[in-house]
């Protein structure tokens, strides 16, 4: 089940919100003037081949696989970002109901809405 945890708001004029679990890393962005939500990303697979569904008001979907991997004999690096593969639309909608009951219903109805469209296009 998703819960809050403390993230550090780095950002001016953006606030963050960040909902995790075993499965799913959940970061929810707010522009704070407006008091609405930007974008968000959803984390999941986090401990066996995790992946990144990004979505932002003003840039749209992107669906990436997270590579955190290192070469041979040197210091983990950094976690990027790279292209990978279809999103797996039917897994993710369904853990995503299972695990987002405690969370605000704005955020889940907005996340399952846009998971939604990105599965139709």
């Amino acid at each position: 089940m998703l819960h809050e945890s403390y993230v550090s708001q780095k950002e001016e004029n953006v606030f963050r919100r960040w909902f995790q679990d075993d499965y799913f890393d959940l970061i929810v962005w707010y522009d704070l003037d407006t008091k609405t939500i930007t974008g968000f990303q959803l984390c999941y697979d986090k401990n066996r081949n995790e992946h990144a569904f990004t979505w932002h008001r003003d840039s749209g979907f992107s669906h990436n696989r997270i590579d955190n991997s290192r070469s041979p004999q040197s210091y983990a690096g950094t976690p990027i970002l790279v292209d990978d593969g279809i999103f797996p639309y039917n897994m993710v909608m369904s853990k995503f109901v299972e695990s987002s009951g405690g969370i605000d219903a704005a955020i889940r109805d907005l996340v399952m809405e846009k998971l939604n469209e990105y599965s139709r296009s």
